[in-house]
């Protein structure tokens, strides 16, 4: 006898959502010898600028203009998550987005064990509907390894987030896989996000609006790019990689152009004991999929996303999960809207928006 698979899609787990930064209270966890950096006076910041965009232009987004740029703490998220129905969600910064631009090591450092102590005790102490995202100072990737085994198994944090443009090297370098490989050993997730859109050709457009719809994606497909030929994925089987607040139109153009020019320009792998990835005559969609039929690739997305279901069609539901992006550009309203929209589209089964509104995430991060 077979008895019908049971669908839940009252279940909402926010794959992607943000605090803002009390830096007064975060400087508090600063170790004493860092607490009197003159530098601190003059930007009132731990982390540096996330770039000259998001500074540098009169813009307006809907949910600072319905707030009235009101700071959003701990208090204001709950009221978020219980207004929309939204039952946990996983946390990542806003300033701290930025953090791969901070050049001084010991620095780099401080600040994320500053930031990872504040989120935890602000946060993930108070409630299990907030769950963290550490930061991890790549710049000493040893010390990074030391970071992430502390944010996992002393704060309970469910990964850490590695800046997709920012860092000295691209995310598939040598340099990082210490970092991969304790990831790999706690099975954590590694999620790469978006935010500081320097240095990809876009500095001197003087509107804001194409900055940001570019620099995201673009700056997830150069972190992906990095990763797939240089075999991260399949060298650290046991840890789980995300691609966020990218939207999904990039990963469908990896799939597209990879492919094409894997077949047209062979590059010759000299060293087989050193480098993994797809090899010579393979398909990198096929070699991708393959990474998603494992769990090893998972890709945030939105409610209101043109070519969800399209995607879905390519590679199946499993690596898509819903992420607010709250409250950077969103209100209660709009993400209503949002997950409205998914809940609506015929081009989705049930199965696929139970997947992307909380199987998913949940896999991703082991929830």
């Amino acid at each position: 006898m077979t008895t019908e698979k049971s669908i839940d899609l009252e279940v909402i787990v926010d794959g992607d959502g943000h605090i803002m930064e009390d830096m007064d209270s975060m400087m508090n966890f600063l170790p004493s010898k860092f607490k009197n950096n003159p530098a601190l006076g003059l930007n009132a910041s731990i982390f540096p600028a996330i770039d000259t965009h998001h500074s540098g232009h009169f813009v307006e987004t809907p949910g600072r203009r319905d707030r009235g740029g009101a700071f959003v703490g701990p208090d204001g998220w709950e009221v978020f998550l219980d207004e929309v129905g939204i039952d946990a969600t996983v946390l990542y910064p806003t300033k701290g987005l930025a953090y791969g631009r901070i050049v001084s090591r010991d620095w780099a450092i401080a600040a994320a064990q500053a930031y990872n102590d504040w989120l935890y005790d602000t946060y993930t102490n108070r409630s299990s509907r907030f769950k963290g995202v550490g930061l991890i100072p790549m710049q000493e990737p040893m010390e990074a390894v030391k970071e992430l085994r502390r944010c996992v198994e002393e704060l309970g944090f469910v990964g850490a987030m590695l800046p997709s443009m920012g860092l000295p090297d691209q995310l598939g370098s040598k340099i990082y896989w210490p970092v991969y490989e304790e990831a790999n050993r706690l099975g954590c997730a590694i999620a790469i996000h978006g935010g500081s859109h320097s240095g990809l050709g876009l500095d001197h457009l003087n509107v804001y609006a194409p900055i940001h719809a570019l620099g995201h994606p673009a700056g997830q497909a150069i972190a992906f790019a990095g990763m797939i030929f240089n075999g991260v994925f399949e060298r650290f089987p046991n840890a789980r990689f995300g691609f966020l607040e990218g939207g999904i139109g990039w990963f469908i153009m990896c799939l597209e152009r990879f492919d094409r020019s894997h077949a047209t320009h062979m590059e010759y792998q000299l060293r087989d004991d050193d480098m993994l990835g797809p090899k010579i005559g393979d398909s990198v969609t096929e070699y991708i999929q393959k990474q998603i039929d494992l769990g090893r690739l998972f890709i945030g997305c939105e409610g209101e996303e043109p070519a969800i279901a399209f995607a879905v069609s390519q590679v199946g539901n499993k690596p898509f999960f819903f992420s607010t992006d709250f409250p950077h550009e969103v209100t209660t309203e709009t993400c209503k809207h949002e997950l409205g929209e998914l809940l609506e589209n015929e081009g989705l089964t049930d199965e696929d928006k139970e997947a992307i509104l909380h199987k998913n995430a949940r896999r991703f991060y082991k929830i």
